[in-house]
């Protein structure tokens, strides 16, 4: 099998970031890579361009990473509540999902979050107070508190109020 050595000038994903030099088989180079302005094939003069494309790697790089660790610490200070409907004993219809979570971060001011970076193990299906990991970066993480309340009160069992009515009266 005949293979290309590559130097990516964009990130590809599953195959490498800017600045990587790989080696991928022949056709792919030649046929997605080249065309599309994704890499350029590895020679002397290319040299130069792999450390400059290097070195704007590792700036952009740190730049996310402080950007990422500004953005955990934004999260972890958010505190927000997800109304879910419930019966008259509380008990709740349905579940909060990572779907849900999304979209209360995306109304508290956090547009760049994808439903994917919320780490939800399971689906939610009790009202309190509960907690997320968010994976903010690719080493960042940050953790979201929320409480799931009820949309509509919750009525305690009639009969404990029939007793305690019949015992008050009955003094």
């Amino acid at each position: 099998m005949a293979t290309s050595e590559v130097l990516l000038i964009q990130p590809v994903e599953y195959l490498g970031a800017e600045g990587d030099q790989v080696t991928v088989k022949a056709g792919y180079a030649r046929n997605y890579l080249l065309p599309r302005k994704f890499a350029v094939p590895v020679t002397r003069a290319n040299r130069k361009q792999i450390e400059a494309l290097k070195v704007r790697r590792a700036e952009r790089e740190a730049k996310n990473l402080e950007d990422a660790r500004a953005q955990a610490a934004k999260i972890a200070e958010t505190h927000f509540a997800i109304a879910v409907k419930t019966g008259e004993s509380g008990k709740m219809f349905g579940a909060v999902t990572a779907i849900n979570v999304h979209e209360k971060l995306v109304e508290s001011g956090f547009e760049s979050m994808t439903r994917k970076q919320v780490q939800l193990d399971a689906p939610i299906k009790e009202i309190g107070q509960h907690t997320v990991n968010i994976k903010v970066y690719q080493d960042v993480e940050a953790t979201l508190r929320f409480d799931v309340v009820s949309e509509n009160p919750i009525v305690e069992d009639s009969a404990e109020g029939e007793e305690e009515e019949a015992v008050a009266s009955e003094d």
